[in-house]
């Protein structure tokens, strides 16, 4: 809409300029999401803020530990096994103060591991109800976190004309810088859905995790991983998954098949 913004910003310049971009034919429309879907959304959003919150304390915690000279391994593993020994150890130089702290700090962080099981318990529950998410689950990499993701954001996937559509929506191509006949790509564009892209980290365990002797998308992975750097890969193989899962969403009762490596019913 911005393009047709003439002047100054007010409330009737703005009417004008949607006025305006409504009669375009090229112009992309965002769907309208229904209640189930802003639901499902709500959900996600609640989650991403308890882990936020979970990551907040533990990197407080561990600050709190390195004025002591006190360090950490990155991770929650490590962060859980260093910040135990460390309380237990009665020799270093956490004062009885500040290991009062770390222990309300832990109880806090207790409670919203607490909040985050039970937020994953209802997406599980979603996904296993929903009949759309049933099927998404059946392509490799998604998981009922990224296949609720999806349905919330992008719905029944109509509103893409194409499969190829929908990955640029996710933000899974290079961006492009060009001028004068000259193509540069850039690193992908990260637009869209931050909850969504998780579907990278689903690509990622597909090249960790997956039989590639046995599976359709064996060898179309090892190609890229030849000729490219693993992370370039990585989402090469979430763009190709990206149009998978439109395939499955667009076509009711439609389910990936492994042996064949295409969305079939």
């Amino acid at each position: 809409m911005k393009p047709y913004v003439k002047s100054n910003k007010t409330d009737t310049v703005d009417a004008a300029a949607i006025a305006e971009a409504v009669t375009r034919p090229a112009m992309r429309f965002v769907e309208v999401r229904t209640p189930e879907q802003v639901d499902l959304q709500a959900l996600h959003r609640i989650r991403d803020r308890l882990v936020g919150q979970r990551t907040a304390l533990m990197n407080q915690a561990r600050a709190f530990c390195l004025e002591d000279g006190l360090a950490m391994r990155v991770g929650s593993g490590g962060f859980y096994a260093d910040i135990r020994q460390h309380l237990a150890n009665a020799e270093n130089d956490l004062t009885p103060a500040m290991r009062s702290l770390l222990e309300d700090l832990l109880d806090d962080i207790a409670y919203i591991e607490g909040r985050i099981k039970a937020v994953n318990g209802k997406v599980e529950s979603y996904a296993s109800q929903h009949e759309a998410v049933s099927r998404l689950v059946t392509i490799p990499g998604i998981g009922a976190l990224g296949a609720t993701a999806i349905v919330a954001a992008a719905g029944d996937g109509r509103q893409f004309r194409k499969a190829r559509d929908l990955a640029p929506w996710l933000g899974l191509v290079p961006a492009e810088h060009s001028t004068g006949g000259k193509h540069t790509l850039l690193g992908i564009s990260r637009r869209g859905n931050r909850t969504v892209r998780l579907i990278i980290h689903g690509a990622r365990s597909c090249f960790l995790h997956l039989n590639r002797a046995n599976h359709a998308l064996g060898g179309w992975l090892s190609a890229p991983e030849a000729r490219t750097h693993r992370n370039k890969a990585v989402v090469a193989l979430a763009n190709k998954l990206a149009r998978i899962v439109w395939a499955v969403l667009t076509r009711p009762g439609t389910v990936y098949l492994p042996s064949k490596g295409t969305a079939l019913s």
